[in-house]
């Protein structure tokens, strides 16, 4: 199976795709060699439909994970094994159409208080107030913070894309704050190893699992119940309080790095903002129209 690995990896690189989503493909491909204790390249397009309806109608999967698994078994027979199965000419997934979850103004402020270390409360500051996506955040360095222009220069976010943001005066002070508690050369939020004396030294970022932890620790202490709330839960209530600040949906679209504007627009749904006058206004159109009334 290594063999057969390293050549998925290479493909994946040469492809371009990120680091998430090599992962996320790979680990799609050991799934499927492990339910069926062979390598990939004994593994018929019948066992292949078979999995797929498994994990489907069996294992209960969600149309999002499915859609990873798909999309990361696809790209591994056609491209490393060669196989053109009729099976991924159909292949689908129908997407779920769910509105994420938002915290208020109120709940981000208790959100913060309540993240017990300091590291993270910046790091969950930083992706809020500049609508970061986890693993953006995570891969901050020192040379991306343009003091002058008072913007971030974020690298190779999601679909390879750079792009940048604007850096509020209170955000600079975090980022200041937290490197200043580490020195580490080039990283803002370093790995702070068991003794949390590594930070200095440290040549990787902070985990994912750790940051997901402290935020679970963080949303029970602050007692935010709401489902579906996560570190991406802040990027998406930035948004939100963009909007309802009056921000032209089409600067929002670009501080978050969206291809089309269609999916910025997912966020008119999540806010009240022009909904409170509406019946107002709706009644005032109507007074002196004529509706027949004898």
């Amino acid at each position: 199976m290594n063999d057969w690995y390293e050549r998925s990896m290479k493909a994946l690189q040469l492809n371009g795709l990120s680091n998430g989503t090599q992962e996320g493909y790979t680990r799609m491909v050991r799934l499927l060699v492990e339910y069926y204790d062979k390598t990939p390249d004994l593994i018929t397009e019948v066992e292949l439909q078979e999995y797929f309806l498994h994990r489907k109608n069996v294992s209960k999967w969600s149309a999002a994970y499915l859609r990873i698994c798909f999309a990361g078994i696809r790209f591994f027979f056609m491209n490393v094994l060669q196989r053109q199965w009729h099976i991924f000419t159909y292949l689908r997934s129908k997407k779920e159409k769910k509105l994420p979850a938002v915290l208020c103004r109120e709940e981000t402020r208790r959100l913060f208080a309540c993240t017990r270390n300091p590291c993270y409360r910046a790091f969950f500051f930083v992706v809020y107030s500049c609508g970061l996506r986890l693993e953006e955040a995570l891969s901050l360095e020192v040379s991306d913070i343009d003091r002058g222009r008072m913007m971030i220069h974020i690298h190779r976010g999601k679909g390879a894309k750079d792009r940048y943001v604007p850096l509020p005066p209170s955000t600079l002070a975090v980022l200041r704050t937290q490197w200043i508690s580490h020195r580490n050369p080039r990283l803002i939020f370093p790995a702070l190893g068991h003794s949390r004396q590594e930070a200095p030294r440290s040549e990787n970022h902070m985990s994912i699992s750790s940051v997901q932890d402290a935020m679970r620790d963080a949303k029970q202490r602050a007692r935010i119940h709401k489902r579906g709330v996560s570190v991406h839960t802040l990027r998406h209530s930035y948004a939100t309080h963009l909007l309802e600040a009056g921000v032209n949906l089409r600067a929002i679209q670009g501080f978050l790095g969206h291809s089309t504007l269609e999916t910025t627009m997912v966020y008119l749904h999540l806010t009240q903002k022009g909904h409170e006058d509406a019946s107002q206004i709706i009644n005032q159109l109507m007074e002196g129209i004529d509706h027949g009334k004898d």
